[in-house]
């Protein structure tokens, strides 16, 4: 009797997801009940902005590739059912973004990801 494979993340579709114009492919890696955590300048630590659920995630991730820039993973380690990656950014105008985020997994998707950003001032 053999064992059901669990799926995996699939780092692939992550880079054409962060790397690509629209956030069709991104939000495709998240669970219906994904929880997202952004830490920046103006949702610090103590009072982060919480997206709950693929729907309001979705919101954002539309509204960050509706704009003039370009996105990159820089890298990504996979362990487990934990996702840690780095992605950098520019607009058009060479204002950069530098994103770090760490991910808890669920049968290949992303349940709940922690994203701390930076940008240029």
């Amino acid at each position: 009797m053999g064992t059901a494979a669990r799926p995996g993340f699939d780092t692939e579709a992550l880079r054409r997801g962060i790397e690509g114009d629209t956030a069709t492919m991104l939000l495709s890696l998240y669970a219906d009940d994904a929880e997202l955590r952004v830490v920046d300048r103006n949702t610090q630590p103590s009072s982060p902005r919480v997206l709950h659920g693929r729907d309001e995630i979705s919101e954002l991730l539309d509204d960050v590739y509706s704009r003039d820039m370009t996105h990159k993973l820089e890298r990504c380690v996979v362990e487990g059912d934990k996702v840690a990656f780095s992605e950098s950014c520019q607009y058009a105008d060479g204002v950069r973004v530098l994103a770090e985020s760490m991910a808890s997994l669920r049968d290949g998707k992303i349940v709940e990801q922690t994203m701390i950003q930076a940008w240029d001032e």
